[in-house]
């Protein structure tokens, strides 16, 4: 879902400098599922420590920077969170109610906006 909702997203997703013709290529390369499983695994932690998400505060941070150096815009995110509810919807089905989309949707940006503040930190000295 993740591509048909922005094309634009593939480039990113690069392994040892290798670009994919298709977002199928993308989507069954081991690198690709290995990132998403890191994906799967922060949202775990913050599942995890959903009562002090603070103490994920400087991991999300670093995550944030990280992506900003490969290129990814904060903007990208929302389409990654459409992608993220999309699959719970249909994985749960009928036990995806409003609350519970709503639930995940406060988490996810939480998440979000902890990642955020790595592209709004400087390096020192600058």
């Amino acid at each position: 879902r993740l591509f048909d909702l922005d094309p634009d997203l593939l480039p990113l997703f690069q392994y040892n400098c290798k670009q994919f013709a298709s977002p199928q290529e993308c989507l069954s390369a081991p690198e690709f599922l290995d990132h998403i499983r890191k994906v799967m695994l922060v949202i775990d932690a913050a599942v995890n420590h959903l009562e002090n998400l603070s103490c994920l505060e400087e991991y999300l941070c670093n995550l944030g920077k990280k992506h900003q150096a490969v290129g990814v815009k904060v903007e990208s995110f929302s389409t990654v969170g459409e992608s993220l509810l999309y699959m719970l919807e249909k994985c749960l089905g009928a036990a995806f109610s409003p609350e519970v989309q709503e639930a995940w949707s406060k988490l996810y940006n939480a998440v979000v906006k902890a990642m955020q503040r790595g592209w709004e930190t400087l390096p020192e000295g600058d």
